[in-house]
């Protein structure tokens, strides 16, 4: 098992940050990692991706390559060997290690494997405009709405931080007065920036020549005006210093802009904690006190926002995901049950047939909503599946009762007493049939993604069967008994 404690989304650092102090920043981080019993090894990527995994797929981890980024890729103990889930230890970290990151003014975030739905993060807020400075300003103040909020925990955002920027312009009449080439002058920056292979060494025990290159050390690097005492000859051989032949601008970087949709939108993403264990109730809180501090900014939940170059909100991550998964699945599921009515009508010939047999499938709720209690589950999208595959076992035991009752009516039975006859002989199939899909579900009711199925298909299968076997009789009963009476 893997937690992935993970820097900042876009940012460990300011832009800029030096490598060494990401790097000094993980150490401790680490340091206080491996006094945790459950942690076998801890694996340190500073400036660069680690190797690529689900969260780089989704999240676009695997890009991230600079000097103000930093990953901890941490590897538990097997699960026989600690008495903790994985998410308990990551809850018990996330504290401590984002109070060593504040010591640095970093970001530090924590992100479990698997993290849950394929989206940006559990909670996103996507800011739309048509000034992007005003955009940014928003979004700062919207930061610190989501700060206020307990159940809001790791706070990003994709705004990145001013880098200073320095413009170098060639005085080109002096230079060409002084006999010296501007090429000469680019030639020796970028040698003294970036490097220069100035001669190799052939070795026996090498199978490439090793190439010997000079550069400026890095302290002469970040200083602008140590890096231009370096000196190129003219024409007639004299050496003179860069800084006699340029000007110096200071300047800030231009900073990435985010657009989704062609539309410029500022990202802001956390995640959530609380014992629902579920990001839509901060969410939900955030909505609140944005509404009440900025009633004039409309808030879209499921499409962008009517007038997105107006200042607004889209609310999207997890949220996105479990309305559109449960939309479709329940329009699915109504599908579902009209199919099955109109092939009971065809079977049966009755309008009211389909009624009685399908009578138990709301009683499922009955057993799956308790169940989830009993449990500790949360209802997620494999328990709305574990609903419709209910909705398929529950009528078939339905049908078993009816069509034996029919059978013992056309040997004349009296109505009574057929319907009793199917309940106590179809007793025993329907019975069987429930306690092998409830075997089966006890089997994945540990996974951490098929739990919610398989606790759907025990507690409904349980109390449905329970009651298909005293409802549906009793229903049967009561809508033929006066067709019966009068025949």
């Amino acid at each position: 098992m893997i937690i992935k404690l993970n820097s900042k989304l876009w940012s460990i650092y300011p832009e800029g940050t030096a490598l060494e102090k990401t790097n000094r920043l993980l150490d401790e981080l680490a340091s206080y990692l491996q006094n945790i019993k459950e942690i076998d090894n801890i694996q340190s990527y500073a400036g660069t991706a680690a190797p690529i995994n689900f969260n780089g797929l989704v999240r676009q981890y695997y890009l991230r390559k600079s000097s103000h980024l930093g990953d901890l890729q941490v590897n538990l103990v097997e699960n026989s060997a600690r008495d903790r889930t994985s998410h308990e230890i990551a809850l018990s970290v996330r504290k401590p290690l984002q109070t060593i990151g504040r010591n640095y003014q970093a970001n530090i975030k924590i992100v479990e494997v698997p993290p849950g739905p394929p989206v940006l993060a559990p909670i996103v807020a996507e800011i739309y405009g048509q000034n992007y400075q005003e955009q940014i300003k928003f979004a700062k103040q919207l930061r610190q709405e989501f700060e206020s909020v307990a159940a809001i925990v790791d706070i990003d955002d994709s705004i990145e931080a001013n880098a200073t920027r320095y413009l170098i312009h060639v005085d080109r009449q002096k230079a060409a007065h002084l006999g010296v080439s501007q090429n000469n002058i680019v030639s020796a920056l970028a040698a003294g920036l970036s490097g220069e292979d100035g001669s190799f060494i052939h070795s026996d025990t090498s199978r490439y020549p090793i190439p010997i290159r000079l550069k400026l050390n890095t302290s002469v690097q970040s200083d602008p005006m140590a890096f231009l005492q370096l000196k190129v000859r003219s024409r007639q051989g004299n050496l003179i210093a860069i800084r006699d032949l340029v000007s110096l601008e200071k300047t800030t970087l231009e900073n990435n802009r985010y657009h989704k949709d062609l539309l410029p939108v500022v990202y802001l993403v956390a995640d959530g904690v609380g014992s629902t264990d579920s990001p839509l109730y901060g969410m939900f809180e955030a909505m609140g006190n944005i509404s009440e501090g900025f009633p004039h900014v409309e808030q879209a939940l499921t499409s962008q926002p009517d007038n997105p170059y107006l200042l607004s909100i889209k609310w999207d991550g997890e949220w996105q995901i479990t309305y559109e998964t449960f939309r479709d699945m329940g329009l699915a599921y109504a599908v579902g049950l009209v199919v099955i009515f109109l092939l009971i009508v065809a079977q049966f010939r009755s309008y009211i047939m389909p009624v009685v047999i399908m009578a138990p499938i709301p009683m499922t709720l009955i057993g799956i909503m308790p169940g989830h209690m009993i449990f500790g589950a949360q209802f997620t999208a494999t328990s709305m599946i574990g609903v419709i595959a209910l909705a398929g076992i529950i009528v078939r035991n339905s049908i078993l009762l009816v069509d034996f009752i029919n059978i013992r009516l056309a040997e004349g039975s009296e109505l009574r007493q057929a319907v009793v006859d199917a309940a106590v002989t179809r007793a025993m199939p329907i019975i069987l049939t429930a306690i092998a899909a409830i075997l089966d579900a006890v089997f994945i009711l540990d996974d951490p993604i098929f739990n919610g199925l398989a606790v759907s298909l025990i507690t409904g299968v349980f109390v449905s069967t329970l009651l298909t076997l005293i409802v549906i009789p009793l229903l049967y009963y009561s809508a033929t008994r006066r067709k019966y009476q009068l025949a």
